[in-house]
């Protein structure tokens, strides 16, 4: 009877400490502090001192960085290489485009994003992985959700088709991010576009070329590509840029 009553404990508190895990998994923690971090932005924004809250963007967008790499599942050297390209992508793209104006249009940065090298934030480069990565993965966990649904006996989803959805869709999903967000990094002085302030149709043009180029890398790099802060990070962004966009003046 006690040694029952013992193993029932065990049993009772392994149970206890499995749900507890569950509760506090690494992606509930994550998505916990962004979506603290972005209410606070939010408000100080909106109803603090802008300046301050502006200033602190860079920590914002390294914590962000932080948290996606601490909760990616399957961190091999291709996963390196794929954070290491983006961001030296993003940020050779963004040199040519802000001294020759030969992508994206003519438009500058302002200081409020840290370092810079050759009028560019190295910064940039971190935005462009997180971008890129979370609308991959949000592409790709909708799309392997899809699959899974599908009776057995249905049509197998050809290879290539597979591919160009998490391409061609992620890249879509990237520059639909990048317009939502524009106004509001104008606004914040992140950068700015030259003449009359407005947002060149050739920007998007440029964002969904170099979308495709990193989104092809990320579904051929053999690392794994499921992970659900990524997808809830992708959706604290577009809600925090959503509010912002309608009501910041």
């Amino acid at each position: 009877m006690v040694q029952d009553s013992i193993s029932a404990g065990g049993t009772v508190s392994q149970n206890a400490i499995k749900q507890l895990n569950n509760l506090f998994s690494k992606y509930h923690i994550a998505t916990g502090l962004a979506i603290l971090f972005h209410v606070i932005g939010f408000t100080g924004i909106m109803f603090g001192n802008r300046d301050y809250f502006i200033s602190t963007t860079p920590f914002n967008l390294l914590l962000m960085f932080v948290l996606l790499l601490w909760t990616q599942p399957d961190k091999n050297k291709w996963f390196w290489l794929f954070v290491a390209a983006c961001f030296a992508v993003g940020v050779a793209v963004e040199i040519i485009g802000v001294n020759t104006a030969a992508l994206f249009g003519h438009y500058h940065y302002g200081t409020a994003l840290g370092l810079q090298v050759k009028n560019v934030p190295l910064l940039i480069g971190v935005n462009w992985f997180i971008i890129i990565y979370c609308s991959g993965i949000a592409v790709h966990s909708l799309l392997t959700k899809i699959i899974s649904t599908l009776p057995e006996d249905a049509p197998k989803t050809a290879t290539t088709l597979r591919a160009l959805s998490v391409i061609v869709d992620g890249a879509t999903l990237a520059v639909v991010f990048d317009w939502l967000m524009e106004p509001v990094a104008v606004k914040l002085n992140y950068w700015k576009w030259d003449g009359d302030g407005s947002i060149p149709v050739y920007n998007y043009v440029c964002w969904f070329v170099v979308s495709v180029v990193l989104l092809a890398l990320f579904h051929y790099s053999n690392f794994g590509k499921r992970n659900k802060f990524a997808v809830n990070l992708l959706l604290i962004q577009v809600m925090f840029f959503l509010l912002l966009r309608t009501f910041m003046k």
